[in-house]
């Protein structure tokens, strides 16, 4: 069955048809399918073009791609030198680079000249103060401007960067931070979240108690002149640095595979994996996504709703390096109103717009119709991540936001910094479906003997290696974590843990994470599949699903947040099993039904199946910090307790 086609690419050219003029010669590469089998099986010519036609500044010399019978010891670009920064510093005048905006309305815009001025007495300071490369520096910050600056700056010395967000709890800031052993750390004094003032300093002590690596602290002014704070700890004022007239204006070139930062696994399941990204692969792989697959031209505006703790900040940034200026936001994307990041979008001109799947769905619940108040004439293109797009949420977006933009669903993952399968703007969009596989990744979809299988769910895998791999994880002697992570389920094959669908159209479906999938009477169900059921009737909010072991058996457990004052009654749990019955199958239908409060959810707005499974199946759970809201794993604990008493 073919889903609805919500949109039609125009033929007008862009970034990705020029590339194709620009290498076709005497290659067929009639279709996108076409320009895809030739991006996989020449990746040496590929990878070569994506750096001339993305201009990337840099020393291109050498093989571009090495080949090895193990995926992880591939490499690409091993000769070749760049600097991060340099490549993101691209332009040199008075427009904006950075416009900046806080749920409090405050408005702040650094322009490119301004930036580069920023950058560089910040790696002045960072030098004078004996930090070299390879030297990690830690930041516990909102996604204000001045995090721009201090990463790009660390990256301009060849030092590694690395950043939680604000909201992160202590522990999960010390668990993070202690394996690295940084020399600096930086935060602000403050942030607003929905309305509150949280202090951020309060957690300096302990962590500097407990990463004794840490010699310098940087404070920086969330909204005023001054932090002028009352602590025991010795620290420096950002605007300090910032008054000195001392630059570090140099770009030295490093390897391309210079470690550019460090991002952590959720964290659900254990003390977060510390995995180490390449400064040339991943400005590659962005400036490929950015521009052949986003069509990101100079002077566009780019917009992504994401914390600093997510990698979507990584991918945001390097924006900078197609000469697009970058649009930052920090605070509750719904404060004041829910159409708040629209009216930001109007007002700027903002050409992307990204955001997570459950911003998107959250506006559809509420039937948020933000085309009635704004034109977003200048809007190009919207992105979504963090969880599957379901149909309605595709449909809601032309219906309700924009009817003629191109809507692209998009995914892959921390573990790679980028995506495995998102958008193209020479391509019609699907309800529900995720576009294409990207340029040079040989995205398949497995099932569980390892075979390629089309219209059937299975394992999203990637067969062959690609820049933006990670260079390895911290202290992960021997590369045993690496290949334990992507590579147990299939030989040498990179098995991404997405339980997902290649359709007839050539896209694809992603039913939800591969451990989190429910298995109801031999037959696996993909969670997002359930919720898309679920989350379509107007009584219910939001759900999440576990699988839940009995003594010989299994059942599906199904927990939901009902809408206003709706109260669960048998009436309604009839309802809720004859629509998934009906719509789905008997096999999905769950075997008890709980109302909650609250579902639990990573920082950057993830569902966390597997830590409530965890639960309900009595393990132990770890990490809660990791959580935006831990405490509701309370209900989930009475729910388990209830199950045990009436086994």
């Amino acid at each position: 069955m073919h889903n609805l086609k919500l949109w039609n690419a125009s033929n007008k050219k862009n970034n990705l048809s020029r590339f194709t003029d620009e290498i076709k010669n005497n290659l067929k590469l009639n279709t996108y399918l076409d320009l895809h089998k030739w991006s996989i099986e020449n990746k040496s010519d590929f990878w070569r073009k994506v750096w001339k036609f993305t201009k990337i500044k840099g020393d291109l010399k050498g093989e571009i791609y090495l080949p090895n019978k193990e995926f992880i010891k591939c490499k690409f670009f091993e000769d070749c030198k760049i600097n991060f920064t340099e490549n993101c510093l691209s332009k040199d005048d008075d427009s904006d680079a950075i416009i900046f905006y806080s749920e409090k309305n405050l408005r702040k815009s650094f322009s490119w000249k301004q930036l580069r001025e920023k950058v560089f007495k910040f790696s002045y300071f960072l030098k004078s103060n004996n930090i070299s490369k390879f030297d990690r520096i830690a930041a516990v910050l909102p996604n204000i401007p001045e995090t721009v600056v201090s990463f790009l700056s660390t990256s301009q010395i060849g030092a590694i960067w690395s950043s939680c967000s604000s909201d992160f709890g202590e522990k999960a800031i010390i668990d993070r931070f202690k394996q690295i052993e940084p020399k600096v750390l930086i935060v602000t004094d403050y942030y607003f979240y929905n309305q509150k003032k949280i202090i951020t300093t309060n957690a300096v002590p302990s962590i500097l108690e407990n990463i004794p690596s840490i010699e310098k602290i940087i404070v920086i002014p969330y909204d005023k002149e001054k932090a002028n704070l009352d602590v025991k700890f010795k620290y420096i004022e950002w605007n300090d640095i910032q008054k000195s007239t001392n630059k570090n204006d140099k770009f030295e070139k490093f390897e391309f595979n210079h470690p550019l930062y460090i991002l952590y696994s959720s964290g659900t399941t254990g003390i977060p994996k510390c995995i180490v990204h390449g400064a040339g692969g991943s400005l590659i792989q962005h400036k490929k996504e950015h521009q052949l697959h986003c069509n990101i031209k100079k002077g566009d505006k780019v917009f992504y709703f994401t914390t600093c703790g997510w990698m979507m900040w990584n991918w945001l940034i390097s924006s900078l390096a197609s000469s697009a200026s970058i649009v930052l936001y920090d605070g509750s994307p719904f404060t004041p109103s829910y159409e708040y990041l629209f009216k930001i979008a109007e007002k700027e001109k903002i050409t992307f717009f990204g955001t997570g799947a459950k911003y998107i769905d959250t506006l559809k619940n509420n039937k948020i119709n933000i085309k009635e108040k704004f034109k977003l004439s200048q809007l190009e293109m919207i992105a979504s991540t963090g969880s599957p797009l379901v149909n309605e949420s595709f449909e809601y977006v032309y219906n309700n936001i924009k009817s003629n933009v191109h809507l692209a669903s998009i995914s892959g993952g921390t573990d790679i910094v980028s995506c495995f399968v998102l958008g193209n703007p020479s391509l019609d969009v699907f309800s529900g479906e995720i576009q294409c596989a990207g340029l040079g990744m040989e995205v398949d979809i497995f099932n569980e003997k390892g075979k390629s299988i089309i219209n059937k769910k299975g394992e999203l895998v990637c067969k062959s290696s690609f820049p933006s791999k990670p260079l390895y994880f911290w202290n992960d002697k021997n590369f045993s974590k690496y290949k334990e992570t992507y590579f147990k389920k299939f030989h040498n094959i990179w098995c991404h843990g997405d339980y997902s669908k290649k359709t007839i159209n050539n896209g694809f479906i992603i039913y939800g994470r591969s451990d989190a999938t429910l298995n109801a009477g031999g037959v696996r169900i993909g969670t997002a599949e359930l919720y898309r059921v679920i989350e379509n009737m107007d009584e219910i909010l939001e759900s999440l699903a576990v699988e839940h072991q009995l003594i010989n058996d299994t059942e599906v457990i199904l927990f939901i947040v009902l809408n206003n004052n709706i109260k669960l009654s048998n009436i309604l749990k009839d309802k809720i099993k004859l629509n998934i019955k009906n719509l789905l199958s008997p096999k999905h239908v769950p075997k008890k039904i709980f109302s909650v409060l609250e579902i639990p959810k990573t920082k950057s707005g993830k569902v966390v199946e597997l830590l409530v499974k965890k639960i309900i199946n009595g393990q132990k759970i770890e990490n809660k910090e990791v959580l935006t809201n831990p405490d509701c794993l309370e209900e989930y604990l009475d729910i388990y307790r209830s199950l045990e008493k009436n086994a």
